[in-house]
């Protein structure tokens, strides 16, 4: 009964200091995760700004930024991001094709949550044919 109760009483110590070390590190608290760029006219760029806060103690580096389509452009804050303080990621898209579009953008960093999903959405709508 005793190894019992000192067995549990190590697993709930390795738990609890896990979860003080996780404390610790780096983590994104984004200010939105999903833009909604709504109706666009066709053939111009729109770009949106995603800020985060660092709520970890630890530096937050941003490793990759990476959208997952060549219509879309990522640029981003590449020196550490101390605790409590803000960086961002700007992303343009290229609205091109007339068309509904849905875009993600990858973010890779040395966060408790290591791998983040921005989202864009919106409607590229076709400029009126010019009348002669």
């Amino acid at each position: 009964m005793k190894q019992i109760l000192m067995i549990c009483a190590v697993v709930l110590g390795f738990a609890f200091t896990a979860s003080a070390q996780d404390s610790q590190k780096a983590e994104f608290k984004f200010n939105e995760e999903k833009h909604d760029f709504g109706k666009i006219p066709q053939g111009t760029p729109v770009t949106t700004v995603f800020e985060f806060t660092n709520v970890g103690k630890e530096p937050l580096i941003l490793t990759e930024v990476r959208p997952t389509c060549g219509c879309t452009i990522a640029d981003y804050t590449k020196t550490p991001v101390k605790g409590g303080e803000k960086g961002t990621i700007k992303i343009t898209y290229n609205a091109a094709a007339a068309a509904p579009f849905n875009k993600t953008i990858v973010v890779k960093s040395n966060a408790v949550t290591p791998e983040k999903y921005l989202n864009i959405i919106g409607e590229v709508v076709a400029k009126p044919a010019s009348s002669k």
